[in-house]
């Protein structure tokens, strides 16, 4: 112990005839304040401590099981944030019926969008097409129409022969376009769905000819179905200028245009035979009816700003999956609105700025890069919101840095009970440019530290 006491010493004397000669050094220059160069930044680490915003207004949401849906699955979901209200069987497969058209609407809509097919394209109408059943428009070998044209009968009038000359227009053969359907399915996040063809018809019910190889069925479950329905109004957000339409006269010769599936449309208050079904601000999405899979429906809404999806499959009849989709879209806007609960150039407390080394100034400030939205029980004045901030390593902030340079993230919770945790992360990023130090005022910078350390081995010594 006393060797090391006397090894000790012995350090502290060279480093002080070290710090006699650089003063020595500098006796003749003028020497100017030092004030900010002898502060020492503090390595930043990961905060995961979580900080409560002020408290929300308690509200009570109403179980699934008080609306007494009786189907085989559903589920509400908000597109912007993802975020599930509601969930009955919500990840059960089960045939889908022509609610798998609305893959085939995706698809079609985005090769349009990306120039692979334009909407006043001819299609000549092939073999497979024309030997459809089910809901079809009647079309023959050799016709030709429009993309558009075939695009508003498989949304209207959910026509199978439209929708496999659709498919095989953009891929060659509806089997090829199966290919892609299931692609896209996987990129989507979609994790049960499985399609044999275009349309959603049972295997039985496809033209022999053109039947895959394969025992299985097309299914999807309501969740996916849900996932789909957002990319769709998401990524396609004019949808609704086909989904929309009431009625549609598809030739001059056709004795009654066909007629919408969809009941609950909004501008059906008007209609005697489905104003019973209209519901305010629905506007798509898409029908199914099988006899394996029953009546099934994808709706979409929009009231006060906030659009739903909402999911019903196997419902007992045509009417009855109106009336349930009343239900569960009731459920959502009655009980829910979307909040902004922190907005964007947020600055974080206990986070207002971060060490950066070799800059003019030690720190530099740091704001959110974007805001949080979440669904929030109605009314719910001050959403509890917790943050968990993450900030990069110190050592690789190093002047010059540019204003917007992301230097870590936070992580905002919110929990309510009923739907479950929501989360948002945004990055942290500079709000102003931090300038590199000059050499003159990194060497004081340097002879601040190098004398802090001093004193830091001064005081451990006693």
């Amino acid at each position: 112990m006393k060797f090391k006491r006397k090894s000790s010493v012995k350090q502290m004397a060279v480093k002080t005839a070290t710090a006699g000669l650089l003063l020595n050094m500098l006796v003749l220059s003028p020497i100017p304040a030092l004030a900010e160069s002898v502060q020492t930044p503090v390595p930043a680490t990961a905060d995961t401590t979580a900080t409560p915003a002020a408290a929300g207004t308690p509200v009570t949401i109403p179980s699934v099981q008080s609306l007494g849906l009786n189907l085989k699955s559903a589920v509400l979901l908000e597109p912007t944030t993802g975020q599930v209200l509601l969930s009955l069987n919500a990840d059960v497969p089960l045939p889908p019926a022509s609610m798998t058209k609305m893959m085939t609407e995706y698809l079609i809509a985005d090769a349009v969008k990306n120039g692979k097919l334009s909407w006043d394209q001819k299609v000549t109408v092939a073999e497979n097409a024309a030997e459809q059943i089910g809901s079809r428009i009647f079309l023959a070998a050799g016709d030709q129409h429009t993309i558009e044209e075939l695009y508003i009968a498989m949304a209207v009038g959910s026509a199978n022969d439209a929708t496999v000359a659709l498919a095989e227009t953009l891929s060659g053969s509806e089997q090829e376009f199966v290919k892609l359907m299931n692609e896209t399915a996987q990129k989507m996040g979609m994790k049960t769905a499985y399609f044999i063809n275009s349309t959603g018809l049972s295997r039985d019910d496809m033209p022999a000819k053109f039947r895959p190889d394969t025992d299985k069925e097309t299914v999807m479950s309501a969740m996916d179905a849900a996932i789909l329905a957002q990319h769709i109004v998401t990524d396609h957000p004019d949808f609704s200028k086909y989904t929309t339409i009431q009625s549609y006269k598809f030739r001059e010769r056709d004795s009654a245009p066909m007629v919408n599936y969809n009941w609950m449309l909004e501008a059906n208050k008007n209609i005697p035979n489905f104003k019973a079904y209209a519901y305010p601000g629905l506007d798509g999405l898409k029908t199914g009816h099988t006899s394996s899979a029953g009546n099934c429906f994808t709706g979409t809404a929009v009231r006060d700003g906030m659009r739903l999806i909402s999911v019903v499959m196997g419902a007992n009849s045509e009417a009855h999956r109106f009336t349930e989709t009343k239900k569960v879209l009731d459920f959502g806007f009655n009980n829910f609105e979307v909040k902004q609960v922190v907005a964007a150039k947020a600055v974080i407390a206990g986070h207002e700025t971060v060490p950066i080394e070799k800059g003019k100034k030690s720190t530099v400030p740091v704001v959110t890069d974007a805001g949080a939205t979440f669904v929030v029980p109605k009314g719910t004045a001050s959403p509890q919101i917790t943050s968990t901030v993450q900030i990069n390593d110190a050592s690789t902030l190093v002047a010059p840095i540019k204003q917007g340079t992301k230097v870590g993230k936070v992580t905002y919770t919110y929990k309510v009970d009923g739907i479950g945790t929501q989360q948002k992360t945004v990055n942290l990023i500079t709000s102003e440019n931090a300038e590199k130090a000059g050499w003159f005022k990194l060497l004081f910078r340097a002879i601040g530290s190098f004398f802090s350390d001093i004193f830091s081995g001064i005081k451990n010594l006693f």
